[in-house]
């Protein structure tokens, strides 16, 4: 089993690395490419020293199996066929064809099957607030099905990447310090701010972020689900919150909903109000779960049930769930 890593440098591509080495993936050799600016930087990976390879178009993905890449959609797009075209398997984290129809859009837990049918040899890997909301919805709707869901995100610097964190920090230590900050990564300054904007705005108002929610989660899903969204960058690091409305066909009370997320894969219910116990970022970074807290009634829908959801965007939002793609392929 030889895997391939492209964007070995980006932040997704470095917890690549780690989750790898972590769940003691079944591979016999872990081959790193990256832009001619990454090309030649070394990382460690199960006590080898490994040398990121520049990715170009030639037979370098011949002997690869899996593909696991993370450097941008306009990467993505043109070098498809050339991993591809031995017959290795491009788990994608871009948003270049998740809505293809030809490619199966995958969170294991929601809908592994799907992977088995890439005719591409191309797998796309979800958006991260899509995943964790999926997750969650995806134990309610054994019980009844879901119609509607509201959500409002509130999305950490790591969605930026790993010069969103660091710009986030800069800032921090700049405001101080007393100092101006710079602002690149982001519309707006993060630090001390949120910001209602998640990528750009479409025609009718909507952020890309925010219809990919729409978009996304029906085709996961295989549902008619009518999702609506509002993307917020808040000043958190890393790991992704979430407040969910739902609206079932038949109603859904929340101590079934609780048992659901207690059961559910891939969840871990906090929800002990007495105890002042629910998910936060600053708590859950690093964790592979979608944690589920504040779990009741929707006092203006008697069909209607809201939650709150916290995941980390780098892990289960990207790196992880491409790397239980991969897994369950094998499996």
């Amino acid at each position: 089993m030889r895997v391939a890593v492209v964007g070995a440098s980006g932040a997704v591509g470095q917890e690549f690395l780690k989750v790898l080495e972590q769940r003691n993936f079944p591979l016999d050799e872990l081959v790193l490419f990256g832009s001619g600016r990454s090309a030649g930087k070394k990382y460690m990976f199960r006590g080898k020293e490994l040398t990121v390879k520049e990715l170009q178009h030639n037979d370098d993905f011949r002997d690869i199996d899996i593909a696991l890449t993370s450097a941008g959609g306009s990467v993505s797009k043109e070098f498809a066929e050339t991993i591809t075209k031995h017959g290795a398997i491009m788990i994608d984290n871009s948003s270049a064809f998740r809505m293809d129809e030809d490619v199966p859009l995958v969170v294991p837990e929601v809908n592994a099957e799907d992977a088995k049918n890439a005719p591409r040899n191309i797998i796309a890997n979800p958006n991260c607030t899509t995943i964790q909301m999926v997750v969650a919805l995806n134990a309610i709707e054994k019980i009844s099905h879901i119609k509607r869901a509201h959500v409002s995100t509130y999305q950490a610097a790591s969605g930026a990447g790993a010069k969103g964190m660091q710009e986030l920090e800069d800032q921090f230590k700049k405001i101080a310090e007393g100092k101006d900050v710079d602002v690149a990564a982001f519309q707006y300054q993060l630090a001390m701010n949120l910001i209602p904007q998640v990528d750009v705005f479409a025609d009718d108002d909507y952020t890309k972020e925010e219809l990919k929610m729409y978009n996304e989660t029906r085709k996961i899903m295989h549902s008619d689900v009518l999702v609506s969204a509002t993307c917020v960058r808040v000043p958190i690091l890393r790991a992704h919150s979430e407040a969910v409305w739902v609206e079932t066909e038949e109603p859904v009370s929340p101590e079934q909903a609780r048992e659901a997320f207690k059961t559910g894969e891939g969840i871990v219910l906090m929800d002990n109000i007495a105890e002042k116990e629910y998910p936060m970022p600053l708590l859950l970074a690093g964790r592979d779960e979608v944690f589920v807290g504040r779990v009741r009634k929707d006092l203006s829908n008697p069909n209607g049930l809201t939650f709150w959801c916290v995941s980390d965007q780098i892990r289960k939002g990207a790196a992880l769930n491409a790397v239980q793609i991969a897994e369950y392929l094998i499996k």
